[in-house]
């Protein structure tokens, strides 16, 4: 493994040092813990390479911005994390660059999930149930346990949206991981859904960043919540208790895309294929507990870093993948009802 203080691959370095000298990059995404993961990993390492100046802007995935930065012609983004759920119709309705692979690494190294004509795969991640150990001393072990308020009484959390709820209403409600999408992809199986949110609904304590589920476990205000590992591991790293049940979790990518008209499209190509190099892979799983898309970092992780991944074989047993093409087709109806569902 090299690291970063010795000297990357020739090309990588040739790739990189062409043209992005004294460009100014703007790279957006959801800060936090994982921004912070990305400055070390990606964007100071980037601008030492590269010589580029990168200036990192939080946000909390608003498609709505994108989309009306390239409609009024007036793109300040150059490298955007997007969630998987927004890519297939970000895409659709021509607001992102399309990607040339060849310029970003080897299609053969990366995750099939990773390679989409609109972005390139960042990292793996998870939503799953988490829980406060210091404050619930009977652990939990699923969505049953996190719909029953009877055995455990107290408020939950969740995101505020359909995405992850619907699936883990099914799983709460008795089906299999396995069948979730087949499920939700019936009339009959979106009623069930909703119907045991309405269940819920009166003890859930609504999040929308993801700072907000550490913590409001850490305060006591929920008893469980809803929450991307990442978060729930960085809190860990400060010394809190918190835990995570990995079975009924939803693995996911994230995406880098470039949105239309960027205006350092050629710069924000660069930073994706520094991004995805597995020396860069490797120093952000070790920097949180996302899991790298590009499978030539995984033998560069030590035994304790891949064990809090995803991606790690006791993790993945009863988890599953979210459906990209499901949430691309039926995304924005679902989302609509959602949002109907919430002001009854």
């Amino acid at each position: 493994m090299m690291s970063l203080k010795k000297p990357l691959s020739f090309a990588l370095l040739a790739f990189l040092g062409a043209q992005a000298h004294a460009a100014e990059l703007t790279v957006v995404n959801f800060g936090g813990a994982n921004g912070n993961a990305q400055k070390a990993a990606y964007i100071e390492p980037f601008e030492k390479l590269s010589g580029a100046k990168v200036v990192a802007v939080a946000y909390n995935g608003e498609l709505a911005k994108v989309k009306a930065m390239v409609e009024t012609n007036s793109v300040s983004w150059d490298a955007v994390e997007l969630e998987a759920g927004q890519l297939g119709r970000a895409c659709e309705e021509g607001l992102l660059e399309k990607i040339d692979f060849a310029k970003i690494g080897k299609k053969a190294d990366f995750m099939p999930e990773a390679i989409h004509e609109c972005g390139v795969g960042a990292f793996v991640w998870s939503t799953a149930l988490a829980y406060n150990a210091d404050k619930l001393k009977v652990a939990p072990t699923g969505w049953g346990d996190f719909w029953n308020v009877t055995k455990f009484p107290g408020k939950r959390s969740m995101r505020k949206g359909a995405r992850y709820n619907l699936e883990f209403a099914l799983m709460a409600d008795g089906v299999p991981t396995k069948d979730v999408y087949k499920v939700l992809g019936t009339k009959a199986g979106v009623e069930r859904a909703f119907k045991k949110l309405d269940q819920l609904k009166p003890n859930i304590q609504w999040w929308e960043a993801g700072a907000q589920p550490p913590q409001f476990l850490v305060a006591g205000d929920v008893v469980m919540t809803t929450a991307y590992n990442g978060r729930i591991d960085s809190a860990r790293r400060e010394g809190r208790n918190l835990q995570i049940v990995w079975s009924g979790s939803i693995f996911d990518l994230d995406y880098w895309v470039i949105p239309k008209g960027a205006p350092n499209k050629a710069v924000a190509e660069k930073f994706i294929a520094y991004a995805s190099s597995p020396e860069a892979q490797k120093n952000f799983a070790g920097k949180i507990a996302y899991g790298p898309v590009n499978r030539t970092a995984l033998p560069l992780l030590d035994a304790k870093t891949l064990a809090s991944l995803p991606t790690a074989s006791a993790n993945m047993k009863d988890a599953i993948g979210s459906d990209l093409k499901f949430w691309t087709d039926h995304g924005e109806d679902l989302e609509q009802r959602f949002t109907a569902w919430f002001v009854k």
